[in-house]
């Protein structure tokens, strides 16, 4: 089945905002406007092959739309619009176990305060079937969502509360990545929507299905898989504790005074720290957010003078706070010695690269480990 024209390869260049890429096609820069509002930083690295299809959208200044990205020489598409109609070929085509038992009636169906993207129907049963389209992936691992959504969780408490009045109720992840085994709500960046969907597990039916995008955007719904959901990593992590990453830009060189460290000397550029909290680990990372406030930590000396750009939290019931600081070492071009790491043997907490870590692709692959990868060799799968 194929849900898009023709289209062309071209190589990502930059993102400057949220719905619009730059690529290079034949040898010339292009703007495609992009149909995701997501983050996208593990997908679009610069030179990424990213697909484009022209544009047919009346007003739209843009002459090409993005569609897919190519991962591990996989596409992933990217166009969020096209979910339902990936959803509902699934359906139809029987190739969703749970929701073989029912026909498609309608889809934009409103109930209660919400609006859900499928109503079907078994007879005289109603099912109402919410659509997630998911593109945070890692090698085996699958997570939703990879911003904040309010609206997302919103959905879940409805679809429970329809469950409730005898309209059953099941919330389709469609992953665009065939190598996914296990999928995940992705608590590391919204903790409120993990926490949700663990709660309205056993009123909502969670299905995670994998699809394999060809290289011309078609598939094959007999190839779509179900995906496990590695609840016990869920109900075992899922907590506002952790360790995090939190990412500084200094834009020139600049001498600054760190507690006992005294002076320092630190170039410009793009500083990560490592640390943690047993408990409270969004408020930490809200304090690092802040200027003003009581000097505390070594970091709170560098906050004063270097601009926040980035907080990654990397939720969990183990102490990760040392094995991640030892790992962005080997990903860094240079450390300051001694600094945050006071209360343990390490070097240093603190590294240095002359450019943004989040475009690195070896910065999100040791992100994916400690927040995917590392839960499916603890929880399961060998």
């Amino acid at each position: 089945m194929k849900f898009f024209g023709p289209t062309k390869t071209s190589s990502f260049i930059s993102r400057p905002n949220r719905f619009t890429v730059v690529c290079e096609l034949a040898g010339k820069k292009v703007k495609a406007f992009l149909p995701n509002p997501g983050r996208l930083q593990e997908l679009l690295f610069p030179g990424v092959p990213i697909y484009l299809e022209k544009s047919v959208v009346p007003g739209r200044n843009l002459s090409y739309t993005a569609v897919a990205v190519e991962r591990e020489g996989h596409p992933v598409v990217l166009h969020t619009h096209k979910t339902n109609d990936v959803a509902r070929f699934l359906m139809e085509e029987k190739a969703i176990p749970d929701l073989r038992g029912f026909d498609v009636v309608r889809s934009e169906v409103t109930m209660g305060n919400s609006r859900f993207d499928f109503l079907l129907r078994n007879g005289s049963q109603n099912l109402v079937v919410e659509v997630k389209s998911c593109t945070l992936l890692s090698h085996r691992t699958a997570m939703f969502p990879d911003a904040v959504t309010a609206r997302g969780k919103k959905h879940l408490e409805e679809l429970a509360r329809l469950a409730g009045t005898d309209t059953p109720s099941a919330v389709v992840f469609v992953i665009h990545w065939p190598k996914a085994e296990v999928f995940m709500p992705d608590f590391h960046t919204d903790l409120e929507f993990a926490k949700t969907l663990l709660a309205v597990r056993d009123r909502v039916a969670v299905i995670p299905v994998a699809v394999r995008w060809r290289r011309d955007l078609s598939f094959r719904a007999s190839e779509a898989k179900i995906v496990k959901v590695l609840w016990k990593a869920v109900e075992k992590e899922a907590h506002d504790r952790g360790a995090y990453l939190v990412i500084f830009r200094l834009p020139k060189k600049k001498i600054i005074r760190v507690g006992s460290l005294g002076d320092l000397s630190l170039a410009g550029g793009y500083y990560t720290y490592v640390g943690s909290a047993r408990r409270g680990l969004s408020a930490r990372i809200e304090r690092h957010r802040r200027l003003r406030k009581k000097t505390f930590w070594h970091i709170d000396d560098l906050r004063a003078q270097a601009d926040f750009h980035a907080a990654l939290p990397v939720r969990s019931a183990d102490d990760l706070e040392c094995k991640m600081a030892s790992a962005m070492s080997s990903l860094s071009e240079g450390s300051v010695p001694g600094f945050g790491c006071s209360d343990c043997g390490c070097p240093s907490h603190l590294f240095w690269t002359r450019e943004d870590p989040l475009h690195s692709p070896r910065f999100h692959a040791f992100l994916q480990y400690y927040r995917m990868e590392r839960l499916v060799e603890k929880y399961c799968i060998s």
